[in-house]
């Protein structure tokens, strides 16, 4: 098995001042996928420059030509079916077929009150959640004339064209975000891949060896959920959304490092792993030779 690398382009950056070489340079790279945060704002970058990731996955779109693009990942917070349908279906006519949307279930960050609602407990994200998948299901792979229809307890649509619908048949692929039983019981239904960042549990005090056995057990769950309506766990393809586990800055300290951390994640069935564009002076700062090295070196390394 090879393992895939992709990158996170934050949405910091003016166009015409980084942000358009920054995508140009991931697919010079070779990054399988280009991904950006679907915030409004996102916590150290709140009271900075903070660009939509629609638009700016567009831009992406007429700058590149083979890179793979999507959201990581996009939540109900403050989107809702019908219109975001419309934006994906437009987004994969302009990239050419080359949008996978990640899609979560939301946190209680900046997000979850900007439009001026109060925050939904747990219970209502994951109920909203669910709805939001399946109604978004149906509207990115029903592009017939009559258009889909539907009254649920969060969220409707009332003859909701899409028409021509997506260039990816029968739709655009869904890349889930779960580790819990309702969301990983989304992501084997809707799902043509998994994301996770590990356990959050760990971020702070845990180790590197207590993370990988988290994490084995979400793939675990993953599969059960799986099994549990009749699907072969490794029809999904599994995303590990690096910079959130215990040694999260180390993997990007050099080639062998990564290869290493890497390696362990692809025993567990991992296909892809995706690491943040460095970025000075924040979580994700790192040095960026070594950053284009891995990207150049570290997936030869792995097949």
């Amino acid at each position: 098995m090879s393992l895939r690398l992709s990158t996170v382009i934050l949405p910091y950056r003016r166009w015409h001042e980084g942000g358009r070489a920054a995508w140009t340079r991931a697919e010079q790279l070779g990054f399988h996928t280009g991904y950006t945060y679907d915030h409004l704002s996102w916590r150290s970058f709140r009271d900075g420059p903070w660009f939509g990731a629609v638009p700016t996955l567009t831009a992406a779109a007429a700058a590149t030509d083979e890179l793979r693009l999507g959201t990581l990942v996009t939540s109900p917070n403050f989107r809702h079916p019908v219109t975001l349908a419309k934006e994906l279906i437009s987004l994969d006519d302009i990239s050419g077929g080359r949008v996978t949307l990640g899609i979560g279930a939301g946190g209680t960050g900046f997000d979850a009150t900007a439009l001026g609602q109060e925050p939904w407990t747990p219970r209502e994200r994951a109920d909203r959640f669910a709805e939001f998948v399946h109604l978004l299901d149906r509207l990115l792979a029903e592009d017939g004339p009559a258009g889909v229809s539907y009254e649920g307890d969060h969220y409707s649509a009332h003859e909701a064209r899409n028409i021509p619908g997506c260039v990816q048949r029968p739709r655009l692929p869904f890349a889930v975000a779960a580790t819990g039983p309702r969301g990983l019981g989304l992501a084997a239904r809707h799902g043509q891949a998994w994301v996770t960042t590990g356990d959050p549990k760990l971020y702070e005090n845990g180790t590197p060896e207590q993370s990988v056995q988290a994490i084995r057990g979400q793939v675990e769950k993953l599969a059960d959920a799986c099994a549990a309506i009749g699907r072969d766990v490794t029809s999904l393809d599994k995303i590990l959304l690096t910079g959130f586990t215990p040694d999260r800055s180390r993997p990007l300290q050099s080639v062998d490092a990564f290869v290493d951390f890497a390696g362990r994640h692809l025993e567990l069935g991992f296909t892809d792993l995706v690491i943040h564009w460095p970025i000075p002076d924040s979580d994700f700062a790192a040095d960026e030779k070594v950053f284009e090295q891995i990207a150049m070196e570290a997936p030869a390394q792995l097949r």
